[in-house]
């Protein structure tokens, strides 16, 4: 039963973001309410942190049996992995504009438009992942102790990652247009592949063409 309620509950809470992040739904809201567009990001942002918390109260309640538990070097290995990977997601923060990601530079600029204001851009990381948040939050989950309920949780939310980076590039590609489509061919989506990875003269290249 335990195991059902964890799925239940996580898969709720990806319908709910995902129907929250589609051009559907934005365009819908700003067809009935535009006036509050400007508070479209923000607001999502919050509800996704909002709704996490039933997320952590599930596995608070059923941690599940222990499977496997790094010690010695194994410890200090993936410590060491996942310390990286919260590094590249913290260098990776500058070559975002998290005023756009977070909802205030909307909120600061009225802006009701349905459509991403940043510009078509390939960061360091995004030269050899289209999804470098995604691909750091997997490494990091997967070089934890994993119990039953955490080797679930993690297979829903490994699953929902790649199924929801696809969604994600429905927009991205409405957004963008052909240049986009372009760069799905070049490089990889979650997990970073070695034969599909940008050069600096590529990246250039490609962002010159929006």
């Amino acid at each position: 039963m335990s195991y059902l309620i964890v799925t239940v509950v996580f898969m709720a809470y990806f319908v709910l973001h995902s129907i929250a992040a589609s051009i559907t739904m934005k365009q819908w809201t700003a067809k009935h309410w535009p006036e509050l567009m400007p508070y479209y990001r923000l607001t999502f942002n919050a509800l996704a942190v909002i709704l996490s918390l039933p997320l952590l109260i599930v596995m608070f309640l059923f941690p599940g049996e222990p499977l496997w538990q790094w010690q010695g070097p194994g410890f200090y290995v993936t410590s060491g992995i996942a310390l990286l990977a919260v590094y590249g997601f913290v260098y990776s923060l500058k070559y975002y504009d998290l005023s756009e990601f977070w909802g205030t530079r909307q909120l600061k600029e009225r802006n009701t438009s349905v459509h991403d204001q940043e510009n078509f851009h390939i960061s360091p990381m995004h030269r050899y992942v289209r999804h470098p948040w995604y691909f750091f939050a997997l490494v990091i989950i997967w070089t934890r102790d994993v119990s039953t309920v955490q080797l679930l949780v993690y297979l829903l939310v490994t699953a929902y990652f790649v199924i929801g980076s696809r969604m994600e590039e429905r927009k991205l590609i409405a957004y963008h247009g052909e240049v986009y489509r372009k760069y799905q061919k070049k490089v990889a989506g979650v997990f970073p592949l070695p034969w599909k990875i940008l050069s600096v003269e590529e990246a250039k290249s490609l962002v010159k063409e929006n």
